[in-house]
């Protein structure tokens, strides 16, 4: 298969090698910029719980498309692996565009009913989206909808950890563009019923390719800038910043839209095992992982990720986002493991207020909960020390 972006950035890590940790700089480059971060406290009690989540990526692209299976109209919107929370707003608005120009949707009343399978990232911006836009009958029907990894995710607004077809690229870069629009309201307040789950930050990476976040610059981002963060340790190190980064507090997300649709929108809890044993005859499939086995589509495939909570930090030091990649390896189940370090401000509903932050992570493809790979918690945690010059 072709290298596509996605994965050249991942490849990229090798010329940084930050897992075999080289050197930090020892003074910063010419005419950067030198800031002064105060790394978080990495000690044992300040780690707290230990999440694994498994993403759903679907290799060549994700899956966005209206299908005519039967009597039935299928909108499927899966498959988007680390960038769920990315590119969701921006997806599901295009999945529904695809639907409204479409021949059943052009001939569909906005009264009549539709399910929503999936009650992850994109389902709930599914129902919020048909809110909008006016449909008034609409079911969520989910086998679970707690502790999902949206709810665990880290929450960087990046393209990254996900499998392109280069042909689809520029429908991705539009989709993350109009993502950015959509959370930079929120994260303004000026969105008009999600108060809160969305903050601009700094967001921190050694190069400008490996953000993804290029094609927004002069769209909707403004240029990064060459800056050198001085751990105050002896430690620096150059990297690249977009000072209007975004990060989603994914589990304020989850639970904001909750609230929203609770109201408006029925939600069942059952399992789904085929789109013909539901009675709607439209159905969004926004079914994630399950839609390997729903759709019997051989592309779709689990994508391990490791991170760490972090508790009794001090949360004024965490209002940024660094993401930087290390070498590839190995895991203990034999698994092809691509490492990286990533620290973003994450906090979780109904803990304490300074236990604030989120370490990661890893991209095993393939993993599953069968082979949990607990050993790359704390490689995990030694590399974060190594970036830090810990």
């Amino acid at each position: 298969m072709p290298l596509n972006r996605s994965i050249v950035r991942w490849m990229l890590v090798a010329v940084a090698a930050l897992g075999a940790c080289a050197a930090p700089s020892s003074k910063p480059a010419a005419q950067a910029e030198v800031r002064h971060i105060t790394p978080p406290n990495l000690d044992a009690a300040h780690l707290g719980e230990r999440v694994l989540c498994y993403r759903p990526m679907r290799h060549g692209s994700p899956n966005m498309s209206v299908q005519q299976v039967g009597a039935q109209t299928i909108v499927h919107n899966y498959g988007h692996g680390g960038s769920g929370w990315t590119l969701a707003p921006g997806s599901v608005k295009h999945v529904v565009d695809l639907f409204e120009k479409s021949p059943q949707g052009v001939a569909f009343r906005k009264d009549q009913p539709v399910t929503i399978v999936g009650a992850g990232v994109m389902g709930l911006f599914t129902g919020h989206e048909l809110l909008q836009r006016g449909y008034t009958n609409i079911t969520v029907v989910a086998e679970r909808f707690d502790h999902l990894t949206s709810h665990n995710a880290g929450g960087l607004l990046a393209p990254v950890s996900m499998d392109n077809d280069p042909a689809m690229q520029a429908v991705i870069d539009r989709i993350g563009i109009d993502a950015y629009r959509f959370y930079a309201a929120v994260a303004r307040g000026e969105h008009p019923e999600l108060k809160g789950g969305a903050v601009i930050v700094p967001a921190y990476f050694e190069n400008r390719a490996e953000s993804g976040l290029e094609p927004y610059v002069g769209k909707v981002m403004q240029p990064a800038k060459e800056v050198v963060l001085d751990f105050g340790n002896g430690t620096r190190r150059p990297m690249v910043a977009y000072d209007d980064g975004i990060f989603m507090d994914t589990a304020v997300l989850m639970r904001s839209l909750t609230d929203e649709l609770k109201p408006r929108v029925k939600f069942e809890q059952r399992k789904v095992a085929r789109f013909a044993d539901l009675s709607a005859t439209v159905v969004f499939d926004c079914s994630g992982l399950g839609a390997g086995a729903l759709n019997g589509d051989a592309k779709m495939v689990s994508v391990q990720g490791h991170l760490i909570m972090l508790k009794d930090q001090r949360p004024q030091d965490l209002q940024h986002m660094i993401l930087v990649y290390f070498s590839e390896g190995t895991t203990e189940a034999g698994q092809k493991v691509k490492r990286s370090f990533y620290i973003f401000p994450k906090h979780l509903p109904d803990t304490g207020p300074n236990d604030e932050g989120v370490v990661g992570g890893t991209f095993v493809e393939g993993a599953t909960p069968e082979t949990p790979n607990t050993q790359e918690f704390e490689r995990m945690v030694q590399g974060a020390k190594r970036f830090y010059g810990m």
